[in-house]
Formats: C-alpha cells, structure tokens, sequence
C-alpha cells in the first residue's frame, strides 16, 4: 500500500494495517479450530457408536490437521 493508503486506512479505522490483518488470521484460526473440534467430536462420536469405522474417522481427523497445516503455510508465512 502507498503512504497515502495507509494513512487513509489508519485516520477512518484507527488501527494499523498490520494489526488489522494479524486480528484476522486470529479469527481464521479461532473459526478453523472450532470447526476442527465440532468435527473431530461429531466424527468421534460416529465412530464410538460404531456408524463410522476406525479409518473413517481417522480420514476425518488426518483431513482438519492437512487444512490446519495448509492455512498455517498460507497465512503465517
């Protein structure tokens, strides 16, 4: 962004750019990991009434920790 971009940005938000965009990793990561949870339980809870086999459910748990690498690569590098 230019000089005039970023005092722009910071006169009409009041924070900086660089706070703004590190607020909304954190809230990528909060949302991802509460969806990881509700997954990996909903999975478990499959799984531990027998509607899941054991490689089903841990197709689901291998998949949320390749989407939680991915978005680390993605966004924290």
């Amino acid at each position: 962004m230019t000089s005039a971009q970023l005092s722009a940005f910071q006169a009409n938000s009041g924070i900086a750019p660089a706070a703004m965009a590190t607020a909304l990793v954190g809230v990528v990561f909060a949302v991802l990991l509460l969806w990881g949870v509700w997954a990996i339980r909903t999975a478990y809870v499959g799984w531990s009434e027998n509607q899941l086999n054991q490689r089903q459910f841990l197709g689901v748990v291998v998949r949320f920790l390749a989407m939680y690498v991915v978005l680390t690569f993605f966004l924290l590098s």
